[in-house]
């Protein structure tokens, strides 16, 4: 997460706190872990939000608004011909909020389903915000397309965890570093370049679907 400002208040030290610790231990981290981190007491921490489920929704308000912020202020910088390259150096900042995310993935439950729906409700704004920009092509279907980027974005570095398990799972930059060491060149050559030198499978797929979507964006003829 970004650095946190020199006149935090106690609520948000304790919320950023407890972000970080879901973040490394999961959301069965107890409320005196969160305190001690805060450097406050269990009863401080209670006393502000009532409990730790409260506690938790506000950890994911915060940071699908730390990742809204994130995603809006790159398409700005690559729309006006800024480099992002200070992003990419500045990826331990954003590993709390990944690791988080990653938690309420494995969580499941209504709680994690509910956060990961937002998480594409939140991507089919920003990348609205993108085709605005003139940065992003539209698509067909803007809901789709934003529901399988999350989650393939979210399924391969889960994938990635699995598979080759950190030594110490609480080293979540560590994790973050490792993934994005081999999975950046590819990404950003996918979302650039594209697969194929043709859109004739598009085309083809297209003649089985009788209805397209309502909010279908005006194709350019086929090639």
């Amino acid at each position: 997460m970004r650095s946190a400002p020199a006149d935090q208040s106690t609520r948000e030290r304790i919320r950023d706190a407890a972000v970080l610790r879901f973040a490394r231990d999961g959301f069965g981290a107890s409320i005196r872990s969160i305190a001690t981190d805060a450097g406050v007491s269990a009863a401080l921490v209670i006393h502000h939000f009532g409990s730790k489920d409260e506690l938790h929704a506000e950890c994911d308000e915060r940071v699908l608004a730390e990742i809204r912020g994130a995603k809006n202020e790159t398409i700005d910088e690559l729309a006006s011909g800024q480099g992002i390259l200070h992003r990419f150096a500045a990826a331990d900042e954003y590993a709390p909020m990944l690791g988080y995310v990653l938690r309420s993935l494995q969580d499941g439950g209504p709680v994690g389903r509910t956060f990961i729906e937002q998480m594409i409700e939140d991507a089919v704004g920003y990348t609205k915000h993108g085709i605005e920009a003139g940065l992003i092509k539209p698509s067909l279907d803007e809901t789709a397309r934003a529901r399988y980027l999350v989650l393939s974005a979210l399924g391969s570095l889960m994938l990635e965890m699995t598979l080759n398990p950190s030594e110490d799972p609480s080293d979540i930059s560590g994790i973050v570093r490792g993934f994005l060491a081999t999975s950046y060149l590819p990404m950003i050559e996918l979302y650039t370049q594209g697969v194929f030198t043709t859109r004739r499978m598009l085309d083809e797929y297209l003649l089985y679907v009788p209805d397209p979507p309502q909010d279908a964006a005006a194709e350019p003829p086929s090639e």
